[in-house]
């Protein structure tokens, strides 16, 4: 069974920092757009190397009133800016591994071509070898690919999925999963290579990396359970690489 990444969105101001990033082999750090700035950007970096956690960028929209979770409407030049400039301040800090979008641009660039193409175009300018995180089957990962990136398909853990492969909305009943499920759900996706959406469907999806959310109540709980289920399915937990 092939490795697999476990990545977290810290850097956020949940709390949980210092007890996730041991657990975890990817962080991916909040970077002054919808969460952060230098003093919690350099604790976070802190722990990783404390704990031999990759260190990605997490760029997000300006937004922090919605923690970034809003869908802006931006052109493409903004987008480019807005993770370029982001990326930038984390790397003022630490080496990156990768680079993952935060919230609503992460949402949008996994559907909407424009967007995708714009942070793909902005991590390569950055960057090109960083590795892109993008949703498994979305156009992200298409459109880091079409730019010449490296590429990570991602799937969640406690997010539920709409028949189209999108993540269900967070205002939608049962969109956020409880440990139970969220590990269910993992271990659903190691043995058959898919994923049961919402209307009971079942669609495939790569996993080169697993996300969790870091800013969940609870989150140490849920990282603790994950790392246990997988250890138990024989998989084991490394940083991603094309390797």
């Amino acid at each position: 069974m092939r490795p697999l990444d476990l990545n977290c969105d810290l850097g956020e101001g949940a709390g949980h920092d210092a007890e996730l990033m041991p657990l975890i082999t990817s962080a991916n750090i909040a970077c002054g757009g919808h969460a952060g700035d230098a003093v919690t950007m350099g604790a976070a970096v802190a722990l990783a190397h404390r704990h031999g956690v990759a260190v990605g960028a997490h760029p997000g929209f300006a937004d922090r009133e919605h923690l970034g979770r809003r869908e802006l409407q931006l052109p493409p030049e903004d987008i480019r800016r807005l993770v370029s400039g982001q990326i930038a301040a984390l790397r003022t800090l630490a080496p990156l591994r990768h680079v993952k979008p935060h919230g609503g641009l992460y949402n949008l660039a996994g559907r909407d071509v424009r967007v995708a193409r714009a942070v793909a175009e902005a991590v390569r300018a950055t960057d090109a070898s960083l590795v892109l995180f993008g949703l498994a089957g979305g156009e992200l990962l298409k459109a880091g690919r079409a730019a010449g990136l490296r590429v990570a398909s991602e799937v969640f853990a406690d997010r539920a999925y709409a028949p189209d492969g999108t993540l269900a909305p967070r205002s939608t009943p049962g969109a956020l999963l409880g440990i139970g499920v969220a590990v269910a759900q993992v271990r659903h996706i190691v043995r058959t290579g898919s994923v049961r959406t919402t209307d009971g469907t079942e669609i495939a999806v790569q996993a080169d990396t697993v996300c969790l959310h870091g800013d969940g109540p609870e989150a140490v709980e849920l990282a603790r359970a994950l790392r246990a289920a997988l250890r138990e399915e024989g998989v084991e937990l490394r940083a991603w690489s094309s390797g």
